[in-house]
Parts: C-alpha cells; structure tokens; sequence
C-alpha cells in the first residue's frame, strides 16, 4: 500500500540519501581555508587569484581569520575549514590531541620572524636572566618550541620560568602594562611591537630554530580533493615569489588587510621564508625531534609520530621508532 509503513520507511531512505548526496556534492564544491592576520594566505585573499583559479571548477574559497595557529587547528579538527597554515608546534599539539590532519606544504626557515621581546626600559639583557620571570605567549604556538630551546640554550629549566598563556592581542596588553617581563611573538606582532613600543629582541631564532610554516588540510578534504589541495599550493607558490620580488607592493597589499603601516610590514616582511615545497622526510624528521621534545617535557599528552600526519601515514596514532 501507498502509505504502509514499509513504503514510508522507503520513502524516508530515499530523501536521506538525497541529502547526503546534496551535502557530499556541497563539500566537493568548496574550500574553507583557515588563516591568520599575517602571512602568504593573507595576500592570496587580497589578490583573488585564488577564486579565480577554482572559478572553472565551480569551486568557491571561503575565508575565516584565526588569532593564532592553535585556534585555527582546532576550527580544523572540528571540521570548521578544510585547509589553513600554522607554525612548526600548532600541528603537533593538534596531532597528540587526536586531529586528523596532514601537513601539504611548507614553506623555508625563517629562524628570525620569531624572538622574545622584552620592554624597552628592561633589566634583562639575556635568556638567562628569564629564570623566575613571567614570559607571556600563546601556548602551543610555533614560539612554544623557540622559548624551550632558548632557554635550553641558556642553561634554565622550562619549569623555572612563569609561562603565561595569552593570545597575541592579550599578550601584547599585558607586555605594555608590566605584567609580564617578556614576550615570545612571530610576525606581524614582532615588527609592530619593536616600531610602536620600542620593544627590544632579547633572542631570536638564528642558529636556534628553523620556524618553518606549514599548509595543512583534514585527511577527509586532502583524500578527496588533492586536486584542488594541489592547486591552493600552487596559488600560494605564485604569491609567495610576487612577495619576495615585490616587497614594497606585497606590505601595500598587506596594509589594508592588517592596519599595520608600511615600514612595520616591510620590517616583518623582509624577515619571512618564501617559496612553498612539499613536506620532505628532513623536514618531517625535525618536526618528530620538536614533538619528541614537547613530550619529554609533558606539554603534550602522548609521544606521536609525525609522519603519520601525511597521506602515506595512518591517522591511528602508531608508536614511532626512538
């Protein structure tokens, strides 16, 4: 019979798998990509090259900004975005907290668009002098794993140091008011902290840290649209060399995006890596010694092996060789 609860129910399965196959095709005919206020993603939305690019395909870009690396993996790992970058230790807090994310892409060193800054006016003239001092900085940040090896460096413990976890805006509150005796920041934040306060560069990354900058994807959007994953990179390829050619013109570009002034972006412009490539075994080897590290001193949960977090890997967490 027309309505008999064999043919309602038939009825329902076909309007369910209806829907999913809306929303499949919906998932297919977008990207959601993750940024922050700063970097190749920032002039990639400015310049449109990107919808452009996707506009044959009848793919759409959709844009969110993020405060910092931690917050916009997690808006990744919540299926909130597809597609966004980071720093070297975002990835790896998100990884040992069960993400299922895989790294695309990064781009080359850039060891001196990280420091710790300390007040103009302070006492402090070395990393050493850190120890029983409170150094703001957002926790699981790229600036997480440059504060651990500075002060190792330096010969202070992690623990004899008062970390205060604060997002850049709060941090640079806190670092302008006295709160806190320094701060560990990236760029744009860095120039704008040195031009506008006078802060001074207590240490950076040279001969530290390599500060990569990473593309990221869910392993879900990666598996089922590398292709467009492969054209995003692309896209970022063809910025990141007009930046590096035309730094005035890419601070200019920045301007409005950011409200920072020429000088300042020119300042942390001249400071970034350019030229994205994919991940490599080096590269992915130095992330497991940053992840390593992060487990010896308990700032992450579990050890995890970060080749996992690529398309050849497993999302199942396997133990690494040590």
């Amino acid at each position: 019979m027309r309505n008999s609860p064999l043919a309602m129910f038939h009825r329902v399965i076909v309007a369910l798998i209806a829907v999913l196959m809306t929303l499949a095709q919906n998932a297919d005919s977008v990207i959601r990509i993750g940024y922050q206020k700063y970097g190749t993603l920032v002039l990639l939305k400015a310049r449109g090259s990107l919808e452009k690019r996707l506009a044959p395909l009848h793919v759409e870009v959709q844009w969110t900004e993020f405060p910092a690396g931690p917050q916009l993996l997690e808006g990744l790992n919540v299926g909130a975005i597809d597609f966004g970058t980071v720093g070297e230790a975002p990835p790896i807090f998100a990884q040992a907290a069960g993400a299922d994310l895989i790294y695309v892409g990064n781009e080359p060193p850039a060891s001196a668009a990280e420091a710790i800054l300390v007040p103009k006016d302070s006492p402090i003239k070395t990393v050493a002098e850190l120890k029983g001092k409170k150094v703001a900085l957002n926790k699981g940040s790229n600036v997480h794993f440059l504060l651990v090896k500075l002060l190792e460096k330096a010969g202070v413990q992690y623990k004899d140091i008062d970390t205060i976890f604060l997002t850049p805006a709060d941090a640079r509150a806190a670092f302008e008011r006295g709160s806190v005796d320094a701060w560990a920041i990236w760029e744009p934040f860095l120039a704008a902290a040195q031009k506008q306060t006078g802060a001074r560069i207590l240490a950076d990354g040279n001969g530290v840290v390599s500060n990569h900058q990473f593309f990221l994807a869910s392993r879900p959007y990666a598996a089922r649209r590398a292709d467009i994953v492969a054209i995003v990179l692309d896209e970022v390829a063809a910025v990141d060399h007009w930046a590096k050619t035309n730094p005035k013109e890419a601070a200019a570009a920045l301007q409005p995006q950011i409200g920072l002034d020429q000088a300042t972006l020119e300042l942390a412009l001249s400071r970034g890596g350019y030229g994205v490539t994919p991940v490599n075994d080096a590269v992915l080897a130095e992330q497991q010694r940053i992840a390593d590290a992060f487990y010896e001193l308990k700032l992450i949960p579990k050890h995890i092996n970060i080749v996992d977090a690529t398309l050849q890997g497993t999302s199942t967490g396997t133990q690494a060789k040590r």
